[in-house]
């Protein structure tokens, strides 16, 4: 299945690829070598950019407390810092960086209601540099239920990544594994959780969103 962000890209390459080959019929009339590597070389082209537009289906499984991959990717911090967008506490953070072969869908980490979301512009450092979760183009996100408390998950573009889509809104209920956005080409997600959390991946796993169970918070 491809996710609909895909569809005017995957157009837009169409359209190019093709107009590359008819200039190519034009400049090189009679020279089929050229004009076969071209198509094996458009072909190739335009299956990478289908493949970065897939949207497989996920068969989320959680209990309440279960923490929910809200990406593909790869862990690669996992730390105690201070939240001071919304929380203003300090909270365990594990981060999961998605390469350009990620699937690149975005899903809630637990069963809730949204009651904060924001859009921050910003800059375009590369998605695992330390202070990308500040300064790069991100959005920010709090779900909550009565297990977990607010939980709060931040999508953040990387060098490539030039278009974060959020389709949550204040007050609108989710289950876990529910899309909730899509980023284009490299980029982060950062998962902001209680200090109680049992964290349940080590740095270097690599995670399935909508499946993977990366936390636990036991109801109190």
């Amino acid at each position: 299945m491809i996710h609909r962000e895909g569809r005017l890209p995957l157009f837009i390459t169409l359209i190019l690829l093709i107009f590359l080959y008819s200039a190519i019929q034009i400049i090189w009339t009679s020279d089929e070598l050229i004009k076969q590597l071209y198509l094996g070389f458009a072909i190739v082209i335009y299956l990478l950019v289908l493949q970065f537009f897939r949207n497989p289906k996920r068969h989320t499984i959680s209990n309440a407390g279960d923490i929910i991959a809200p990406a593909d990717g790869k862990v690669v911090l996992i730390e105690e810092l201070e939240e001071t967008e919304y929380l203003n506490d300090k909270r365990k953070m594990i981060s999961i960086f998605m390469s350009p072969l990620n699937v690149h869908v975005n899903r809630v980490p637990i069963t809730g209601k949204v009651t904060y979301t924001k859009y921050h512009p910003g800059k375009y450092l590369v998605a695992w540099h330390p202070k990308s979760s500040t300064l790069n183009e991100r959005t920010t996100v709090v779900m909550q239920n009565d297990t977990t408390g607010p939980v709060l998950f931040r999508q953040i573009a990387g060098a490539v990544a030039r278009r974060i889509a959020i389709y949550c809104k204040i007050g609108e209920q989710y289950n876990a594994g529910q899309e909730f956005g899509f980023i284009r080409f490299g980029s982060r997600m950062d998962i902001f959780l209680p200090l109680e959390a049992e964290i349940c991946v080590d740095i270097g796993d690599k995670p399935i969103g909508g499946e993977t169970i990366i936390a636990k918070i036991k109801s109190n």
